[in-house]
């Protein structure tokens, strides 16, 4: 599961490129794992995002 998200983080989200300093790296990685969360529809999920499931169960 981990090896999945690593790949989609790299490869939707641009996350294999060489960062300036940390910061930036930090900001993107962020951006990114809100982005899988909150946007990317998960077609395991029915087309929900992680977060709509995790809403829809509490």
């Amino acid at each position: 599961m981990a090896e999945r998200v690593n790949g989609i983080l790299k490869d939707e989200f641009y996350l294999d490129q060489t960062f300036d300093n940390v910061a930036h790296a930090k900001r993107a990685t962020k951006n990114a794992i809100n982005l899988y969360n909150e946007i990317r529809l998960h077609l395991s999920l029915d087309y929900k995002t992680p977060n709509m499931v995790y809403k829809l169960s509490a």
